[in-house]
Formats: structure tokens, sequence, C-alpha cells
């Protein structure tokens, strides 16, 4: 456990990136055996509640403010466990609901740092069980003479420069409330949004809950920059509105007003719309022939700034997953492509996949390339 200096906790960490994520890793020896002290730990450690998490490690996002909490595991199909925990920036909340697969690509390395598994030479295989979702990932990091190779030529979007890249297989990702891939029955919902009226969704459940909605059904178009959603309360208040009927109807929490605060992560709220031309945050321009549509994500309750800079590798035809054909008829994500292209049995097959990998990668789903869960991977520092 981290030894006390006067009335400081002197706890080590490591610093790493993973995908478009950046978080704290943390053993969990270093942490109290008693896990009701660890809030209090990790909302100092990451400087929360504060928009600028100045006296902290966060870095003011949501995509800067998580932690990984990590251990040997006495799992025979596992070598090490990881709790991930998701630190609200502006609240004093720490949410252990869900996971993040960004911050779980830097679990391997962080595992082999600390030599928690034996090191092999040019790929080293690290099986992980999450302990929030109950599933097992298994991660290939590449290593030579017996430590992590950070540096490579491997690029995603939202990151600047290139690095080493991490490859991740989710092992049986669907259901992880334990109510299967889709926890209500449906393939569409309708939710009844005070004030608002009626709204049909998709609720899935694959690596992590996620609640689909068409953009246009919000009075939104899909393309919008996280500057646009982040500045509008309204709608901000609506999205949310929705998630938080999502999670009633998933069994998480019993008052939608309160989503914010007792299931603030999940499920993850995503709108999606067909394609269209549209500019992302660094000025790149994305023509709709490239796409298959537009989605765009919600973050604990804000836009989620690395995704809408990265959703043009969403494409039906990007995706090689090994999985069959889901029988969801109207799901609101098919319904979107559908609407803008003329659908063969084969670009079904194909969305039906890109329905399942956006929901099994969420988050991650952004630094999903040609068909890889591969991401890349930052430098540690101590």
């Amino acid at each position: 456990m981290g030894k006390m200096q006067g009335s400081a906790m002197k706890l080590p960490v490591t610093i790493i990136r993973g995908g478009t994520s950046k978080g704290v890793y943390i053993l969990e020896s270093d942490l109290p055996k008693d896990k009701s002290e660890w809030d209090n730990i990790l909302l100092r450690l990451m400087g929360s509640p504060d928009k600028k998490q100045i006296d902290g490690l966060g870095g003011s996002q949501s995509v800067t403010s998580k932690v990984a909490i990590i251990k040997k595991s006495d799992r025979p199909d596992a070598d090490v466990d990881y709790t991930f925990a998701q630190v609200s920036v502006d609240k004093p909340i720490v949410s252990y609901k869900g996971n993040c697969g960004n911050i779980s690509s830097g679990v391997g390395p962080f595992a082999i740092e600390k030599e928690l598994v034996e090191v092999k030479d040019g790929m080293t295989s690290v099986r992980v069980f999450n302990t929030n979702t109950d599933k097992i990932i298994e991660e290939e990091v590449k290593t030579e003479d017996g430590e992590v190779v950070y540096d490579g030529d491997f690029a995603i979007a939202g990151v600047p420069g290139t690095a080493s890249p991490i490859k991740l297989k989710f092992i049986d990702p669907a259901g992880t409330l334990g109510k299967g891939l889709l926890p209500t029955g449906n393939a569409v919902d309708v939710l009844d949004v005070p004030d608002f009226g009626k709204v049909e969704v998709s609720i899935v459940d694959a690596a992590n809950p996620l609640v689909f909605v068409k953009a246009q059904s919000l009075g939104l178009n899909g393309g919008e920059t996280p500057d646009d959603i982040n500045g509008d309360a309204e709608k901000l208040d609506l999205l949310e509105k929705v998630r938080g009927l999502a999670a009633v109807k998933l069994g998480l929490i019993d008052d939608y007003t309160k989503s914010a605060w007792e299931t603030p992560g999940i499920p993850k709220m995503t709108f999606v719309s067909e394609a269209a031309d549209y500019t992302t945050m660094d000025g790149k321009e994305i023509k709709k022939e490239n796409i298959d549509l537009l989605s765009r994500m919600m973050s604990m309750q804000k836009a989620h700034v690395s995704y809408v800079e990265l959703i043009s590798a969403v494409t039906a035809t990007s995706f090689a997953a090994a999985i069959s054909p889901l029988s969801t008829g109207g799901a609101i994500i098919m319904s979107s492509y559908s609407a803008a292209k003329e659908t063969t049995t084969d670009e079904m097959n194909k969305m039906f996949k890109t329905l399942f990998l956006l929901s099994v990668m969420n988050v991650v789903i952004n630094v999903i390339m040609a068909a890889l869960g591969v991401f890349n991977l930052g430098h540690l520092f101590y």
C-alpha cells in the first residue's frame, strides 16, 4: 500500500496513453484493502471535482480522467485482473460501471513493466480479466530484450505522431449486464421522453451497454462537433434524458433524472445518421462516399472529444469480424445506413457486424483500424 508522509499519501503511479485516452495506472496492492477508501484517493489523485483538475493528474476531459487498477490474477484464464475507474471531472463521483477499451490497451504494457507476466521475445500475450464487466481481453504487446517496445510507426486519427500498436481481442463480449447482447430483448425500444415525446432507440450490450438513437430524432444531424453539442445546454439535457431512460430500462437506476450521478458512464449514449460530408476537428474534410454513416458519442454527459476525429474509420467495409449476422431487424444503425443506400444481403451482413463492433468497442471504435482491434500506445511516465 502507498505510504503516508505527514498528511499526504505517497502513491506510485504510471501514466499511459492508450489509444485516444490517457490514464493513471496503479497496482492494487498500493491502494487500501478497504475499497470504500478508493474513491477519495482517486478523486484527490485526479484533482476532482474541478473543471480544470488543476490540483491533480486529470486533464480536464473525461478521456484524460481515467484510472486502471491492476493486480496479478488468481484465475486460470487470466494473467492479471484489471478494474477500470472513470473519475468525473466536475463531480465528486468515481464510476466503476463499464470498461474503457482505450485504457484496457495499456494494461498489458503496465503488467509487463511491473513484472506481473513473463515477457517473451517478439510479442508477449497478456490475458486480462476486467472486473467491471467480468470479461476476458487478450492483448498482444510488442516486446524486445525483455522490455515493451513503445516506438513504432502506427498512427491513429486524433493522436499526434506514431507509436507501437497494441492488439486487443475481446472474448465473448456480449452481455456484460447478464442480459445478453440485446438486454431488453428488442432490436428497437421506444422511450417516452418527458417534455419531448417518443424516441426510438436500440440498446446493445457488448463489452459495454450502449444506446443508439437517430440524430434526426433529436433535432441533430450527426455531423456536430463537440463544441456544437457542449455549447447547447438544451441538447445536452435531452441527450442525458434519453440515456437516463435507457438506464432505467436496463435496471441500472430507478429514476432517470439521477443518471448523471448514479450511472454516469453507462449506457454509452450514441447518435447516428446517414453518411454526409463533414469536417474533423483538425480540419480534415471527410467525404460521404468514404463512409457509411455518421456517429457521435457522449462521454460523462459531454461530447466525446476524440470520437468525432475518428469516425471516418467506421465504415461497413472496414470490418471483418468473425461473427454471425445479428437478427436485429429495424435496428437504429441499420435504418440510418439503409436510408442512404439500396442495401444488398452482403451489405446488410456487413452492417450488422458494424453494429456489433460499434458496441463492442464503443468509445474505442475510433482506434480500430483496418478490421483490427489495434491501439496506438503512448510512452510511460513515472
